[in-house]
């Protein structure tokens, strides 16, 4: 008589069915906290940034990085690296801080638009953006690989 078959059943996925879970650089992220800051613009040329407006961040990533969708923010608050969605930037999506500023100090956050006009129209504002942190148990990479 032949034994009987072992059926073993896949582990479920702990992240399945979780609405919070969204993707970005291909890991499953989920807010972790929220921060009221006060949100201003830049642009990557003269006018925003000065004798700084060679195309690149102080990450030293291209201003077309994440398709030009990136915050500068003080990185003793939020480090180089971090996940954010800021209300009203980006379609919603998550953005990283790739950059800093002179201004960028404590709660304030800085949204890169491509012309100047454009982020002069953004102006500023006071918003919660929402911190992400990645769900899968992995440490965070290292901004610098970020492409």
């Amino acid at each position: 008589m032949l034994p009987e078959p072992v059926i073993e059943m896949a582990p479920q996925d702990p992240l399945a069915g979780d609405p919070t879970i969204r993707w970005f650089n291909g890991r499953p992220v989920r807010p972790s906290k929220t921060l009221r800051m006060r949100v201003t613009a830049y642009s990557p040329d003269a006018r925003s940034c000065g004798d700084s407006a060679d195309g690149l961040t102080a990450t030293l990533h291209s201003v077309e990085t994440n398709n030009s969708e990136l915050v500068a923010a003080d990185p003793r608050l939020l480090p180089y690296g971090t996940m954010l969605t800021v209300p009203g930037y980006a379609g919603g999506k998550i953005v990283p801080v790739l950059d800093c500023g002179g201004k960028i100090k404590g709660n304030r956050l800085d949204v890169l638009y491509r012309t100047h006009d454009r982020a002069k129209r953004w102006g500023s504002q006071w918003l919660t953006v929402t911190v992400w942190s990645y769900a899968d148990g992995k440490p965070a990479e290292n901004p610098r690989k970020l492409r």
